[in-house]
């Protein structure tokens, strides 16, 4: 791993553009070394934090991007839980991204055909990488330390053969989801994670510092060969007792 980084604001305010800046340098920095920026994209406050920051650029060029997800809830791309909606109706719709760079699941097929079919539309995308090897993913940490659709304590969390994996049983509704594993996360060549809130305090506590006992899901976020940031704001690193960064809006990473 070249390194972990953990970024710290004064507020999500602030977080925002310095996220659409990483966004934008590993999209040039890819496209100028393979032509294209492979981008793995994840739900909740993410959304609209990366579709407002991005879309108030005063150059954004889509036109090169492959965008995955790295978890997709299964249910109707109209259901306000689709991952896929909510980015369609906020960023998609307006930038130049070629429908044929969105890799969206089949939410018609039952949740371990969907895995199956999600898994053979990356291998496509990635067709020369032994595991699809991401640009950059963007991931969020639920308060119980979860990430993707992996929770802790879950057989998913030991799953080393399978790119996409279905779960049927998602502590946290609905109920049914497909997942990038592990090994898939850990391949690629840019993780960032964004964590906000108060209520994220204790857990990134225990993720960052590793405490004893069984490593949660996001703390088993390690890429082999890649970087790694965490983009936090003050509520969010309250309870951080090791070194960070503290960084403004106009930081460049």
């Amino acid at each position: 791993m070249a390194g972990r980084r953990i970024l710290v604001f004064s507020s999500a305010v602030d977080l925002g553009p310095v996220l659409a800046q990483l966004v934008v340098s590993r999209a040039e920095k890819a496209i100028a070394s393979h032509g294209r920026f492979t981008l793995g994209l994840s739900g909740g406050s993410l959304v609209s934090i990366l579709s407002k920051e991005l879309l108030s650029l005063p150059v954004l060029d889509c036109s090169k991007w492959v965008v995955g997800f790295c978890d997709e809830r299964l249910v109707p791309f109209d259901n306000p839980e689709s991952t896929y909606g909510l980015y369609k109706s906020q960023f998609f719709s307006k930038t130049n991204i070629p429908d044929s760079g969105i890799l969206t699941i089949d939410a018609s097929l039952p949740v371990k055909e969907c895995a199956e079919d999600y898994t053979c539309k990356l291998k496509e995308v990635f067709s020369d990488d032994e595991l699809p090897r991401f640009d950059l993913l963007l991931l969020g940490m639920g308060p119980d330390g979860h990430t993707c659709s992996l929770f802790p304590g879950h057989p998913l969390l030991e799953e080393t053969q399978k790119i996409v994996a279905p779960i049927n049983d998602s502590p946290k509704p609905p109920p049914e989801r497909v997942t990038m594993t592990i090994p898939v996360v850990n391949a690629a060549r840019c993780v960032a994670f964004v964590s906000t809130g108060g209520s994220k305090a204790p857990v990134l506590q225990e993720v960052l510092e590793g405490r004893e006992g069984p490593a949660l899901p996001a703390a088993r976020v390690i890429p082999a060969n890649g970087e790694l940031f965490w983009l936090v704001d003050d509520p969010a690193a309250a309870s951080l007792t090791i070194q960070v960064e503290r960084l403004g809006s106009g930081a460049k990473l």
